[in-house]
């Protein structure tokens, strides 16, 4: 839920809108969309990260660190 709350307030930050959906039993999807991609970021509670980059063909990425770097979008 940490990591969630820190995503949710370092968009918010950076003036980035977002969407929160529950599509899956054990997580919580944050849709967002930036010029040029969508990113689908979705936070379990146990602390797991999944990634989706819509930009060409990317399909899931499971490398947490991506959060810094989507974060440093626009910065």
């Amino acid at each position: 839920m940490n990591k969630l709350l820190t995503f949710l307030n370092n968009l918010e930050k950076r003036n980035i809108h977002y969407n929160l959906e529950h599509n899956r039993d054990d997580f919580i999807m944050v849709n967002v969309a930036v010029p040029g991609e969508r990113w689908e970021i979705e936070f379990s509670e146990d602390g797991k990260v999944e990634i989706e980059i819509f930009k060409n063909s990317t399909g899931v990425l499971g490398d947490e660190n991506l959060l810094e770097k989507l974060l440093s979008y626009g910065a």
